[in-house]
This record gives C-alpha cells, sequence and structure tokens, in this order.
C-alpha cells in the first residue's frame, strides 16, 4: 500500500514538472533544393531565421555583409541574422564548386514588435502596418493629429526616414476663432484761473496795472470788460469777464473755468476660419502711405496697414483641445502725434496688439490680453507773494487737474466648425433691396419694403415683428 502511494506521488510530480516547462515554438525555417529556385528569404531586423539545404554544401556567401550576416550550423543547415533593412542575395555553393541555390534575402523592419508597442502606447486607434521597400507603411484613419504624430515618431524608431504616411485625422478639423476687442476710454479735467487789471485816471490816465494767472494783462482788457466782451486771447469756453468803477479807478476781473468730460468705446469682433495647421490672415482696414527717402535723395512710398488685423495658426491637439497660436491687433491713424517734414505730413498710428499661444477647448474662451491705465495730473501756479494773500489772492492762482483712464482687454473663443449649405446663411445686404420708381419718387423711400421670402434672409424677416408685442405689467 505504501509503495502504490509513493508511484502515484512520482507520478503527478512529473506531470507537474512537464506542465510547467515552457513550449518552445517552432524556428523559422526556409527549406532549398538543388537546382530548385527558392522562394525570398523574409528576415526581421535583428532577428534569425535558418535555411536548411538538402545537399551538402561547401561554401557560402553574401552579397551585402551590412545588411544580413550568415554562419554555418552544419554543412546542410545555414543561420541568418538581419542586421539593417534592405535586399541581398545569400549564395550556395557544393563541394564541387557547382551552384546549389541563390536565395534572395529580404531584411525588413521588425514590425511585429512595432505593432505591440503600437497597440499599447494608442490603443484603439485602427492603424495598419505594412513594410515596402525596407520601409514601414501606416495607413487608417486617427481620432486626432497629435495621435497621428505619436505614430509616425515611434515608427521612425524603427525605419529612420523609411516611413510612409497613408493615414488620414477624423473628426472636424476646420477652426473658426473668434476675437473680440473692447476698449473704454474716460477722460476728466479741470481747470480755473483769475486775472485782475486796474487802470483809470487815479492810475494817471492810460496808466493800467494787471496781474493773475491767465490771459487778462493790459489795460485795453478793462475796456472790454466794461463793453461786456471777452477778450479775444482767451479761448476757454468757461471764461468769464466784468469789470466795475471804485471811484478813479476802473477794476477788471477775469474768471476762467472749464470742466471737460469723455468717454469712447472701441469694439471689434472679427471672425476667422481655418483648417487645422494651417495659416490664416484677417484685415479689415485700409494701408496708409508713408514716404521713405532713399539713399540716392529720392522719395519712395510704403504702405503701412491699419484697422482690425488677425493672424492665426490653430492646431486640434486631441478630440476638441485646440492649440491657438496667434497675432491679433486693432490700430488707426492718428494725426495729433504726426510729424511734419518739408512738404510731407506723416500721421502716426495708435496700435493695440498682442501675440501669444494658448490652449483650450471647443467654445471655451480665454483672456489672452488685458490693459488698465490711470493717467492722473494735477498742476497748481500762482503769482509769488500775490497768490499767497488771503481771499485776494484766489485772483492771482490757478488750478489744472486731469485725469484719464484706459481698459482693454482681447478675449478670444474657438470654435470647431464644418461647412453648410450656402443659401442657409443670411447676409447684411439680403434684406436691402433698391427701391422701384413708385417707392422713390412718390413716396421717397430709398430702398423697398418688400421683404425676402427665401434663404436665411427670408427666416430672419419671418421673425421680424410689427405693432405691439411684449408684456404689460400694471
Amino acid at each position: 500500500m505504501t509503495y502504490d502511494r509513493f508511484i502515484k506521488a512520482a507520478v503527478a510530480g512529473l506531470a507537474l514538472a512537464l506542465a510547467t516547462v515552457p513550449s518552445t515554438a517552432p524556428a523559422e525555417t526556409l527549406q532549398v533544393l538543388r537546382g530548385a529556385p527558392s522562394s525570398a528569404l523574409q528576415v526581421p531586423m535583428n532577428r534569425a531565421v535558418v535555411v536548411e539545404s538538402d545537399t551538402p554544401f561547401a561554401e557560402l556567401s553574401i552579397a551585402n555583409p551590412g545588411i544580413a550576416d550568415i554562419s554555418s550550423l552544419s554543412d546542410r543547415t545555414i543561420y541568418v541574422l538581419g542586421k539593417e533593412p534592405g535586399r541581398t542575395t545569400l549564395t550556395i555553393l557544393g563541394a564541387d564548386g557547382s551552384l546549389i541555390t541563390n536565395v534572395e534575402v529580404h531584411v525588413t523592419p521588425d514590425i511585429a514588435e512595432f505593432k505591440e508597442r503600437l497597440e499599447q502606447i494608442l490603443p484603439g486607434e485602427p492603424i495598419e502596418v505594412r513594410t515596402a521597400n525596407s520601409g514601414i507603411v501606416l495607413s487608417g484613419t486617427v481620432s486626432s493629429i497629435a495621435r497621428l504624430d505619436r505614430a509616425l515618431e515611434l515608427a521612425e524608431r524603427y525605419a529612420p526616414e523609411r516611413v510612409s504616411n497613408l493615414m488620414s485625422v477624423g473628426g472636424t478639423q476646420q477652426v473658426m476663432l473668434r476675437v473680440q476687442f473692447a476698449e473704454m476710454q474716460r477722460s476728466v479735467s479741470q481747470s480755473l484761473s483769475s486775472s485782475l487789471a486796474l487802470g483809470g485816471s487815479a492810475l494817471g490816465g492810460d496808466l493800467g496795472l494787471s496781474g493773475g494767472t491767465n490771459t487778462l494783462n493790459t489795460s485795453s482788457d478793462v475796456n472790454n470788460a466794461f463793453g461786456g466782451q471777452i477778450p479775444p486771447i482767451s479761448q476757454n469756453n468757461g471764461a468769464m469777464l466784468f469789470g466795475f468803477n471804485a471811484g478813479g479807478i476802473e477794476v477788471g476781473i477775469l474768471l476762467e473755468a472749464l470742466e471737460s468730460r469723455g468717454m469712447v468705446r472701441t469694439l471689434a469682433e472679427p471672425n476667422l476660419t481655418a483648417l487645422s495647421g494651417q495659416e490664416a490672415r484677417f484685415l479689415a482696414g485700409g494701408e496708409y502711405p508713408v514716404p521713405v527717402s532713399q539713399d540716392n535723395g529720392s522719395i519712395t512710398i510704403e504702405y503701412k496697414p491699419f484697422g482690425v488685423e488677425l493672424n492665426f495658426i490653430p492646431r486640434v491637439i486631441d478630440g476638441d483641445l485646440i492649440n491657438l497660436e496667434l497675432e491679433a491687433a486693432v490700430s488707426s491713424i492718428d494725426p495729433s502725434n504726426g510729424i511734419t517734414q518739408g512738404s510731407f505730413t506723416v500721421d502716426a498710428f495708435r496700435r493695440r496688439e498682442t501675440s501669444t499661444t494658448v490652449e483650450m477647448r471647443d467654445g471655451e474662451s480665454f483672456a489672452i490680453a488685458g490693459l488698465l491705465s490711470d493717467d492722473f495730473r494735477d498742476l497748481s501756479g500762482q503769482v509769488p507773494w500775490l497768490g499767497d494773500i488771503p481771499v485776494l489772492g484766489a485772483l492771482f492762482r490757478s488750478a489744472d487737474f486731469a485725469r484719464q483712464q484706459t481698459e482693454l482687454v482681447i478675449i478670444v473663443t474657438p470654435h470647431l466648425v464644418t461647412p453648410t449649405r450656402g443659401e442657409v446663411y443670411a447676409l447684411p445686404t439680403d434684406r436691402v433691396r433698391p427701391p422701384s420708381e413708385r417707392d422713390l419718387f412718390l413716396f421717397g423711400r430709398v430702398s423697398s419694403d418688400e421683404a425676402p421670402r427665401s434663404g436665411g434672409a427670408g427666416e430672419v424677416a419671418r421673425q421680424d415683428f410689427s405693432g405691439s408685442y411684449g408684456y404689460v405689467l400694471d
């Protein structure tokens, strides 16, 4: 009984040991026969294939040892190792020097390992891998340009400079960029100044005396004051001149007070569409001629663009993730800062621009530039000593205050877009029609009241309202 148990345990252990030994796959071999044409031998790079001959051979020769290396394992077995992608010929000779056969050896990139790595790095991508003329050919449709670049970069590791890209990118690859320029400028300025003039017989007839911080400076100003006229020297809108007699002295007082407020609002909203990876340019404005002096003394004209400018390159990275490389600018002519040289007057430009690269998803917005400027100026002047006199010294002082604020922001919003039928779009000119002779001459209308009935403009026209509409709350 004990002997039977020992036999059963030994058999079970032997079976378990045999089960744990890994099975070896059969080696790749090629059979060659004397006098028969041999098929091409496909050898992956850095891998080996065994060639077996039915006839003992005495000599081996390889045409290009840089492509494949050979060694004999026996008088009937040859070991062929692939070194570099390419084609070469293996020649097998018999003992009498006769030719047994020629074997064409094709060394190709190891696409088996490449396919494994490709599946690990880009799972789920339907990429087909083939070999052609010692290179790798990739085909199929990938989901994004980023994945396409990764596949090409990996293929270059296995076949440097021998990768053919036949892949295409699926999904939406056109990007519409919406850029908003918003600028607000506010300015406030206040000024107050005064002047005093004295004249009359008490001061010696035509003798006059004047002082202050503005434009009243002769005895004639006093005479004009009594006539109720503002001196032409003063250009302020808030000037007031009055005078009175105090015995034989004529007194003229000029008070100038000015307060101004201003606000400027600028908004530009250019839209531009481009294919992923391609540059698009947009300019809504014009070109300004600028004279340029040459070395020979002649004058040539160069044109500088101004207006709303937009240059950008979109790249759809993965899905709806978009990389934007853009340059945006809004410029206008500024005559106040121009220069005059000889007979030429060249205006300056007022320009707000930005150049940056951002990354965002479809429909998201990004404030790529912003500016908050607050300029403040306060100036006070007076006549020495006279301006320090209490109460009366106010006639010999002036104060000037100015403040200017500027706010600027640039916002970009990309959208993945697809083309549509042209008739669904409504143009600004679609709803304006030339008037008939009856409308023009009888009713004085400069456009026809008839609304379009088809296309996008017709759809917009059908949404218009006439008469009373909405809600009334009592």
